[in-house]
């Protein structure tokens, strides 16, 4: 099995998109004082780099 760029770029989207989420589920969820708010815009932070990952897909 053979990996090209767009393959990886596109299990690295998938991978920062999961985490991200996960990131701000914990934020919103199980740290209800400051330090879930550095945990939901670290999220945020792994859904803007997924989202340029996902643009670079295909034009590497």
């Amino acid at each position: 099995m053979g990996m090209n760029k767009n393959t990886v770029l596109g299990w690295a989207t998938l991978i920062m998109i999961i985490m991200g989420l996960i990131l701000i589920a914990l934020g919103a969820f199980r740290y209800d004082e400051t330090a879930g708010w550095g945990f939901a815009s670290t999220g945020v932070g792994f859904l803007a780099n997924a989202w340029v990952f996902s643009s670079l897909k295909g034009r590497l």
